[in-house]
């Protein structure tokens, strides 16, 4: 063996550009020997145990993603990845199907293989952490952990002081003002990032005792996703982990006018199985290098793309992902689902989805499109609910700090940006807003000073709209005591 290596070290010397090149002919033979090797097991397989011709081709396909994996950089592989989706949600659907029902026991084995190993690599958080008993299925025993034909709300709700408010807010309103039944996922990563004092106090302000928590990095590994304090990140994955088939995932600071039951009646949801809201129109022509990404990424826009006024006519921003209704029971929103996850992960949110775009807010209607899942937004562009413009009332604005949304009859339905009036200047600041508008022009404010809509109707909240919302404010006003409360024993132990 000495000799050997002295032998290769001598002709090295002599003539180091062959030494090199017969170096990389080897790596080439091999991994060409072993994809044609592969090939030539998959041949004797079929030749022993005749094959499908329709599974055939999916195994073939599936070997082929694995020798061509998804990597760095992902800026160019949006597309791909919806490519790969899509043919996951076939073979899932095939799996699912009568024709799935004929295939012979080791022929369901195959199929099953091949859509664990393409998901393995599409989507690599959903392979479990070495050191958890995981099963050798994570893709299709994340669907079977769905409990059939549920509903329920999803919020998370880690991480800072001001979340674990304005959850409190949204759990007592929903309770109490609306009496709505739909069960509560409170999701959050890791011990850490929700203590158990802090799920304790969300929980005592749910007097149904219908809200649950879920650990995200129970279901996750974070190594590929490391979402602790990472805000937005977490929201596709605790959709995606929560138990319920059919979800409304909720910002913290969402402020509804309608019980949010109602989400799931309306046409968009009931036709798609997955119901966005819009932001607001704004920066027209202001954002090119973004417009010229999506034009590369979505080769072939659906019909709700090309009803985007963000698409056809360059504004900036789209989606508002305060609330997000999915139907995870219908496989090409899953899928659509898992590849909104992947945007949200932290290597692609790092080199892409954050650095282009603001947070996860584009990621929510991107994944459904690529992954050619049907999907469908309210009608109109986000609304604005407030007050009449400062020092000028009779000027017909309507302006505040919150992005408004209503239902399919154009009624309110909800809002961002927590009960508080400025939720980033004044934390008691509770003010009952009187008037709202839609479809006119934005005029965008700051941190200080509120965004106005002016140039449409401006309207009154109905009477039983400014009842909602002084009765959520009196609930939010009661879990600020409790909390504080809790804050003051936490001290003086």
């Amino acid at each position: 063996m000495r000799g050997s290596f002295a032998g290769l070290r001598a002709c090295f010397e002599r003539s180091p550009r062959t030494v090199v090149l017969f170096v990389v002919v080897a790596i080439v033979l091999y991994f060409s020997i072993r994809d044609v090797a592969g090939d030539v097991i998959i041949e004797t397989l079929d030749s022993h145990y005749p094959t499908n011709g329709s599974l055939r081709d999916i195994l073939r396909i599936a070997r082929d993603y694995q020798r061509h994996p998804i990597e760095p950089p992902y800026k160019d592989k949006f597309w791909e990845v919806g490519q790969r989706s899509r043919s996951l949600t076939q073979w899932l659907d095939g799996l699912d199907s009568p024709w799935g029902s004929k295939l012979r026991n080791f022929e369901k084995e195959r199929l099953v293989v091949a859509i664990e190993t393409s998901a393995a690599s599409l989507f690599p958080f959903l392979i479990p952490e070495p050191s958890k008993q995981g099963g050798k299925t994570p893709l299709l025993d994340l669907r079977r952990s769905f409990t059939k034909g549920s509903q329920g709300i999803v919020i998370p709700a880690g991480g800072s002081d001001l979340q674990i408010r304005f959850a409190g807010h949204l759990i007592a309103a929903l309770r109490a003002v609306f009496g709505c039944s739909l069960p509560i996922q409170i999701v959050y990563a890791g011990d850490s990032d929700l203590p158990k004092e802090r799920r304790d106090a969300l929980l005592s302000f749910d007097k149904t005792n219908n809200t649950e928590f879920l650990d995200v990095w129970t279901v996750f590994d974070d190594e590929t996703l490391r979402l602790r304090r990472k805000g937005w990140a977490i929201k596709a994955f605790a959709a995606l982990a929560s138990r319920f088939e059919q979800v409304i995932v909720v910002d913290a600071d969402a402020v509804f006018l309608q019980s949010p039951d109602v989400l799931f009646q309306q046409r968009a949801y009931v036709e798609n199985g997955a119901y966005l809201f819009h932001d607001r129109l704004l920066w027209q022509h202001s954002f090119e290098d973004r417009h010229e990404w999506w034009k590369d990424q979505i080769k072939e826009p659906s019909p709700a793309m090309n009803k985007s006024l963000v698409w056809t006519e360059d504004y900036a921003e789209e989606c508002d992902s305060g609330v997000v209704v999915l139907d995870k029971s219908r496989t090409e929103v899953f899928v659509g689902l898992l590849h909104i996850a992947w945007q949200n992960s932290w290597a692609v949110r790092d080199e892409v989805s954050y650095r282009i775009t603001y947070g996860d807010k584009e990621t929510w209607w991107l994944g459904l499109e690529l992954a050619g899942s049907k999907y469908e937004f309210e009608e109109h562009y986000g609304s604005i609910l407030g007050w009449e413009k400062e020092g000028k009332p009779d000027e017909n604005a309507v302006c505040s700090f919150v992005i408004a949304h209503t239902d399919e009859k154009d009624k309110l339905l909800w809002y961002n940006g927590s009960l508080l009036k400025n939720k980033l200047v004044d934390p008691e600041g509770y003010e009952v807003p009187l008037y709202w508008m839609m479809d006119g022009e934005w005029q965008k404010g700051g941190k200080k000073d509120m965004s106005c809509m002016v140039g449409a109707t401006r309207r009154r909240l109905t009477g039983e709209e400014i009842t909602i919302l002084q009765d959520s404010m009196e609930a939010a006003v009661k879990v600020d005591a409790v909390i504080a409360s809790m804050k003051e024993e936490k001290e003086a132990s």
